[in-house]
């Protein structure tokens, strides 16, 4: 048991899809990876985008790094279920990330921006949508320059794009709140909406 803290048990079925979004710097992927080690069958959605890799990432695990040219064939033969320019870079989510996991019956959970969530909401009504906050727009600029990824200029342009993400948990149906230092407890948050809405679910069918 990870730090002492609770890893619920998730019913098999039904399988539902997770929605998890929030601020850039939140943790919604790290949240992501803690959640895939404790449930392996957990499938994780890899979005594609044409940004460039950054160190330390994989192709196919953090992203499916595409060119622009790859990236508009997709969209033209409605491969993605949701696109978005962000940054000046186009990202989007591959259709088969979702709907083919789902199919065979495995839970499904996407790390995705605000306005991704609001488009994946509609074309999946039965989805969770979780708004995972990190505590204060503070603690998010804080998370950002601490990444190092980033420019002065993109972490300004960040920081306003998170105050107004921020400002949008409402519209979810839970928020989660990970606390730096606190990450196990956050996932074991979530994976308690999961199980607690797997079994509601089930008692519908």
């Amino acid at each position: 048991m990870p730090n002492n803290v609770e890893v619920p048990l998730l019913p098999r079925e039904p399988a539902v899809l997770v929605l998890l979004s929030g601020p850039s710097g939140a943790g919604k992927d790290s949240i992501c990876d803690v959640l895939r080690t404790w449930y392996p069958t957990m499938h994780k959605v890899v979005t594609a985008t044409t940004r460039p890799v950054r160190p330390g990432e994989e192709n196919g695990k953090d992203y499916h790094f595409i060119s622009s040219p790859e990236f508009q064939h997709i969209l033209e033969t409605d491969g993605f279920v949701e696109h978005a320019t962000v940054y000046e870079h186009s990202y989007g989510v591959p259709r088969i990330e979702i709907e083919d996991p789902l199919a065979f019956g495995r839970d499904v959970i996407v790390g995705v921006d605000v306005q991704g969530a609001e488009t994946l909401k509609r074309l999946f009504p039965d989805s969770v949508s979780i708004f995972v906050s990190p505590g204060s727009i503070e603690e998010t600029v804080r998370r950002m320059k601490h990444r190092d990824l980033d420019t002065q200029e993109q972490v300004e342009l960040r920081t306003r794009i998170a105050a107004s993400e921020l400002e949008a948990a409402r519209d979810f149906d839970y928020t989660v709140v990970n606390e730096t230092g606190k990450l196990d407890e956050a996932a074991s948050e979530v994976a308690r909406i999961m199980a607690a809405e797997k079994k509601r679910r089930a008692r519908v069918e």
